[in-house]
């Protein structure tokens, strides 16, 4: 007993040395700048949704029919946008709700083939 409350205490401690300025303010997160006024940047969530689909297929976690089915969802989204640019020079509020409800689908059928655990054996 004695030596857990030796431990809290030097944990006390070690808590009151830590500069203020480390718990105030946080290291920004990796993809913190892909946020712009509450929207993604788009350009980095396909990064990020083209790395999950990369690593899936290297992990094994994703078929080669999955994989192609993703893709082409994929490829399929990015003209999408391609077209909704070439109306305008930027997207209107209603484009980019679009835009994003469709990576959130995307984002999902990503996430379910890479658990659905067909083609493994254990």
């Amino acid at each position: 007993m004695q030596k857990f409350t030796l431990m809290l205490a030097g944990l006390g401690i070690a808590a009151a040395t830590v500069p203020a300025t480390a718990i105030a303010a946080p290291a920004a997160a990796p993809h913190a700048a892909s946020y712009q006024g509450g929207w993604q940047n788009i350009n980095a969530r396909q990064a990020r949704l083209d790395a999950r689909i990369n690593q899936g297929i290297r992990s094994g976690a994703l078929s080669r029919r999955e994989a192609t089915r993703l893709r082409t969802e994929f490829r399929e989204l990015g003209r999408l946008e391609a077209r909704y640019r070439a109306s305008r020079p930027g997207l209107t509020l209603a484009e980019r709700r679009d835009l994003d409800r469709r990576f959130d689908a995307l984002s999902a059928r990503i996430r379910i083939e890479k658990h659905d655990r067909n083609g493994r054996r254990w």
